[in-house]
């Protein structure tokens, strides 16, 4: 395949660029900074210069695709200053915007989208299961996924297929939501945050890119698909399970009121969480290679 990759230098954007290149597709990454993007990941890359903010995506970069997978976008996890809430919900709507019109001019047009989004989509539901048919919640990370999403599903009408992968916490001690979780639970300070009754659902950084490369081959795959292990836990469980992956304890609460102070409104997505299950990726017949928690984290750590 020729595969057009955004926000390539993020968190999962170098695995699944790898996962391309080993299988020999042809790869063209968009980026602000070509030259950081190649030394990035590696000179067989082919970097093309755009900034989601100014300008469509550029269309010679695109036309002649057999598919474009989107993954730029700000960073969630940082307090949420109202400056920072609008970098978020711009690089989000009117850069996904900006790619549906680069598509729009591509002759010939890509046959697929897959468009990243999170789980935060659903807001707050407790310890109720949550699939794809769940509507969209009201908070502000909710209402940003649902603009997000609208905007990707907008290239349906140029006929391109779209996937939107709602992604839960990711294992990579090397970035995200584990990477930052991981100093207090080396020194034996980790654990439940807020009660830890809050669910978190979680995915393993090559089931993640197993579900890209999947969204990506797959003519069946179109729609919401959630990115998650089928086997959501609570913080609690996840706590002790990390714990448990670390040789360390894990008994150190974290009252709810640290992270306020710390994160302002930001704290909301790691105090309420979501159940959410992978019901379409199960029904299309997906296999996860690290379905369990504790297997899973031992494999990230290793």
């Amino acid at each position: 395949m020729r595969v057009t990759v955004t926000g390539a230098t993020g968190l999962i954007g170098p695995r699944l660029v790898a996962a391309l290149q080993r299988r020999g597709d042809e790869v063209t990454v968009l980026s602000r900074s070509p030259e950081r993007a190649r030394a990035a990941l590696g000179g067989s890359v082919d970097a093309v210069a755009w900034d989601p903010l100014a300008d469509p995506a550029p269309a010679a970069a695109l036309a002649g695709r057999d598919g474009v997978v989107h993954l730029a976008g700000e960073p969630v996890a940082q307090r949420w200053s109202d400056e920072a809430k609008e970098r978020i919900r711009s690089s989000r709507e009117r850069g996904t915007a900006n790619l549906v019109a680069g598509l729009r001019a591509a002759e010939p047009r890509p046959v697929v989208l897959v468009s990243a989004s999170a789980v935060g989509y659903y807001g707050a539901h407790g310890d109720e299961e949550v699939d794809e048919d769940t509507p969209a919640g009201a908070d502000f990370l909710a209402q940003v996924c649902a603009a997000w999403e609208r905007e990707a599903a907008a290239a349906e009408q140029l006929g391109v297929r779209v996937v939107r992968l709602r992604t839960g916490v990711v294992l990579d001690p090397d970035g995200g939501a584990l990477a930052k979780m991981l100093p207090p639970f080396k020194l034996g300070a980790g654990g439940p945050v807020a009660g830890g009754r809050q669910y978190m659902p979680w995915i393993h950084r090559d089931d993640l890119v197993g579900l890209y490369l999947a969204a990506l081959g797959d003519g069946d795959w179109h729609g919401p698909f959630n990115a998650t292990a089928p086997a959501p836990v609570t913080n609690a469980e996840f706590s002790k399970e990390l714990g448990r992956a670390l040789h360390r304890p894990a008994v150190a609460p974290v009252p709810r009121v640290a992270l306020k102070l710390l994160y302002g409104e930001m704290e909301s997505i790691v105090t309420t969480g979501q159940r959410a299950v992978p019901r379409r990726a199960l029904a299309h017949g997906h296999a996860f290679a690290h379905p369990q928690l504790a297997e899973a984290l031992r494999s990230a750590l290793a």
